[in-house]
């Protein structure tokens, strides 16, 4: 491991690297063509996360600093290459020689004319025959990168392009967290929350150098990334889906809240009222989590503070939500009362379909209400502060609750 200078510089090309033999000199190379391009002063970093096959070595003979990692994983790598990176500019790219580092000018020109990010589009510049896999040119990155700008409004047609630049200093700032290949997609999506100035370049992906199989696991890495994109986004996890099971639900138990509905030879009935308050609370359930999750995104740093979402927690509140809760609470269990009283009228026989109707409209009531209890009480804990003033200074003191 070459030991690390104090001198800065303004462009670091790194590279996370794990048995690149093959190809880490080619790679290293052309990084120097891309730096001189850049009339720059700059490094080359290889974040080596455990090689046998003599990578260091090679590293280390073509002039690159050499950074070891313990830490298995792609994201892993890359975290200690960035943060031990000195230039105030980094390019990320890979050991396999499938990018062009020799055409890194137009990502540091980007960067030194204000962007934060600025992401290479394979699909834009150009995949050439063989360089990657059917599945993924034509299902996993498009239908992923999609989601991506779904889900987060981030105009990136490539979310996953390992070539990429960036000031070091607004993405070590946003405290990435994730070590493995869903690290390109917590980049993305972070400094879209982040409010970074994103862009976006045309770059190529040609064949890796490589004889051996790519260390990217389709499905696994695959699904990796689509549970990160979901995590990220309780709307569309939680919020969506629960207002349309909300919405269904309601309709039915609406529709059949009289009695029963005939459509053509088939009749709604009792069973079909019992489904739809199941879908009306499994609707609520949902509802509530999308706001918890929201909540505790914001109060761990992972989602940025919701202006509209803080206001109308404040007006709200915690004794708002107890209010509503024991009110629609009380409403369930008044009308159990009168489902039992009209029971007793009838000598507590057998339930007809029509009375058997209103105990399920107070279960839903109860089931709701302990719901917007629990909901309440749950976001106030992930969004409560304590002030106090120190005994000391009479400044105040801000204490975040555990």
């Amino acid at each position: 491991m070459t030991p690390p200078s104090a001198t800065p510089v303004e462009v670091s090309v790194v590279l996370p690297c794990l048995n690149e033999a093959e190809t880490l000199a080619t790679v290293i190379e052309n990084a120097k063509v891309g730096l001189a391009a850049c009339t720059t002063d700059g490094e080359i970093v290889v974040a080596d996360n455990g090689s046998t096959d003599g990578s260091q070595e090679i590293a280390l003979a073509h002039g690159a600093r050499v950074v070891e990692v313990p830490v298995r994983g792609y994201g892993a790598a890359l975290q200690a290459g960035i943060a031990a990176a000195r230039g105030a500019y980094v390019v990320m790219g890979d050991a396999d020689d499938s990018y062009p580092l020799e055409d890194i000018a137009d990502f540091v020109t980007e960067l030194r004319d204000g962007a934060d990010l600025v992401m290479g589009n394979r699909f834009a510049g150009g995949i050439e025959p063989g360089a990657m896999p059917w599945l993924h040119k034509y299902l996993g990155n498009p239908v992923l990168s999609y989601l991506g700008r779904l889900f987060f409004k981030i105009p990136i047609g490539d979310f996953h392009c390992g070539l990429r630049a960036f000031r070091k200093d607004r993405i070590l700032e946003l405290g990435l967290r994730t070590q493995g290949m869903e690290f390109a997609s917590e980049m993305v999506v972070r400094s879209a929350l982040g409010r970074l100035v994103l862009r976006e370049v045309s770059t190529t992906l040609r064949p890796d150098g490589r004889s051996r199989r790519p260390h990217l696991r389709t499905w696994s890495d695959g699904w990796r990334h689509l549970k990160f994109l979901l995590a990220l986004s309780p709307r569309w996890m939680f919020y969506y889906p629960g207002l349309l099971l909300l919405a269904l639900g309601l309709i039915g138990m609406l529709t059949l809240a009289v009695g029963p509905v005939t459509v053509g030879a088939v009749t709604f009935d009792l069973q079909t009222f019992i489904a739809a308050t199941a879908v009306f609370l499994a609707g609520s359930q949902t509802i509530g989590l999308a706001l918890v999750a929201r909540a505790y995104g914001s109060a761990l740093g992972l989602l940025p503070e919701s202006r509209r979402i803080t206001t109308g927690l404040q007006r709200l509140g915690l004794e708002h939500g107890l209010f509503v809760g024991f009110l629609l609470i009380s409403a369930g269990v008044a009308a159990f009362v009168v489902a039992l009283v009209r029971w007793g009228d009838i000598g507590f026989g057998d339930l007809e379909a029509a009375q058997a109707r209103l105990p399920l409209l107070g279960l839903a009531g109860i089931v709701i209400g302990t719901q917007v209890i629990s909901t309440s009480f749950a976001m106030s804990m992930a969004n409560f502060r304590e002030t106090a003033q120190s005994p000391v200074t009479g400044r105040e003191l801000t204490r975040e609750s555990e």
